[in-house]
């Protein structure tokens, strides 16, 4: 009967949701690419680009791959690159298209030196070559990204340095000559040698502007984040506060006119936690997770509203999570989802709690306070995406979107298979699951 009085509240959270209408999509059609490890799980990529679709990911022998076809076609073409994975999960992959049809990849890296490919022929993976950069700062790299630019350039940005001793660095490239240089003359994020920020973004809301949301982080372990920051951008190469206070680069710990909430170190944030949304009047919502003045771990929304962030609490909750560790980490007692918007002025998020079980958040987007009432949500994927095929113990599904577009709006691509959860990135003991089937999933528009 432990908890017992905690019942009342779950209740009234799950009375909030009616989940009585259809899936979003419907499965069109579902093409398998290859057999993937199942033992750990690592982030692929999945690129869809005028008339070819890109997948990348590591084959049941841990080696980074990417396979290519015609969208017209069933058949694929594999390019195995010469880099091979561990077990660290942090070792995802990323891709993208420049302006003259040359595929770019990178992945595969934690702290290591830079790995990247590039296409010497568009559309044609066999002639991937690995190349260097810049040649600056590239032998302790990690979180790769691609990102396209307010004038279409391609930008790419990763780390420097190890968990709590890194910069953020990044860079642009030239599709004519062939050439990457530094989009600005250093970091945009320094630590100073003291901590390094872990970024969401930079994501282009809609109000025009370049956000990017981060937290610092003094150690590997990540119970030591802190201090949620925002900054925007028009170019990516001058910041600015929310409120339109110039931003000295690199930006610095110091500069608190970039804190959203200053959380210490401790303080029940972890980097990842945090999610952007954009509010009816463009403003940035941004969702995350913190302990309260009893310690108590709870739910905040925060706001610029009159001039300030303003933090709203979104949950009464009872209960610590205290978390700590380093390496790629299970559930840690908490896990929330982002935003989204079910009906105009009406808001809502999900939760998973280790001691008061997972619900849904409903708010009033005015004043982000907390509704009781119900609304109804629209499941994004059909219910036969849901259900494992592998009765192995633990097994989890693993999806990722789309970085391109069909070009078709009632069309959508996922890639999905099927892994044990995160081990802190060490071996696993057998009994071990066999390979899994990752597969192109094809999604239409529900009509």
């Amino acid at each position: 009967m432990k908890h017992l009085w905690l019942l009342p509240w779950i209740l009234q959270a799950a009375l909030t949701t009616v989940a009585s209408t259809p899936a979003q999509f419907r499965v069109a059609a579902s093409l398998d690419v290859a057999l993937v490890p199942a033992d750990f799980p690592v982030g692929f990529c999945l690129l869809t680009t005028g008339p070819r679709q890109y997948v990348a990911y590591y084959d049941r022998e841990r080696r980074m791959t990417v396979a290519s076809r015609a969208l017209d076609s069933d058949t694929w073409q594999y390019q195995v690159l010469p880099s091979k994975i561990g077990w660290d999960s942090h070792n995802y992959i990323t891709m993208a298209i420049d302006g003259v049809g040359q595929l770019h990849v990178s992945g595969n890296m934690h702290n290591v030196p830079l790995i990247y490919f590039r296409t010497e022929q568009p559309g044609n993976i066999t002639t991937l070559t690995k190349r260097t950069m810049t040649g600056e700062s590239e032998d302790r790299v990690c979180y790769p990204a691609f990102l396209t630019g307010p004038r279409g350039e391609l930008i790419f940005t990763y780390r420097d340095g190890g968990s709590g001793n890194g910069r953020r660095f990044y860079n642009q490239y030239d599709s004519e000559a062939g050439i990457w240089t530094r989009l600005l003359k250093g970091s945009l994020l320094d630590g100073e040698g003291l901590r390094n920020a872990y970024p969401l973004g930079p994501t282009r809301g809609p109000d025009g502007w370049f956000h990017l949301v981060w937290v610092w982080r003094d150690t590997p372990d990540c119970a030591t984040n802190h201090h949620l920051s925002h900054a925007r951008s028009k170019d990516l190469v001058h910041w600015e506060s929310v409120f339109g206070q110039a931003l000295e680069l690199p930006i610095k710990l110091a500069e608190q006119s970039a804190w959203v909430d200053p959380v210490p170190s401790g303080g029940g944030i972890v980097n990842g936690c945090e999610k952007l949304f954009f509010d009816s009047e463009d403003r940035p919502i941004i969702t995350y997770h913190k302990a309260d003045a009893d310690g108590n771990m709870q739910i905040y929304a925060a706001r610029p509203e009159a001039g300030q962030w303003v933090r709203h609490v979104l949950t009464d909750w009872e209960q610590r999570v205290e978390f700590s560790g380093r390496g790629s980490m299970g559930f840690l007692g908490i896990k929330i989802s982002g935003l989204s918007r079910v009906e105009p002025g009406i808001l809502t998020m999900t939760y998973r709690h280790r001691d008061y079980g997972s619900g849904r958040l409903v708010l009033d987007e005015q004043t982000l306070q907390r509704l009781d009432r119900k609304v109804t949500v629209t499941p994004e994927f059909p219910a036969e995406l849901n259900r494992l095929q592998s009765d192995f113990e633990g097994m989890q599904i693993q999806r990722k979107g789309d970085l391109g577009a069909s070009g078709d709006p009632k069309l959508r691509y996922i890639l999905q298979w099927e892994t044990l959860g995160p081990n802190n990135d060490h071996p696993r003991q057998p009994p071990l699951p066999s390979p899994s089937m990752l597969r192109l999933i094809t999604l239409r528009v529900n009509e």
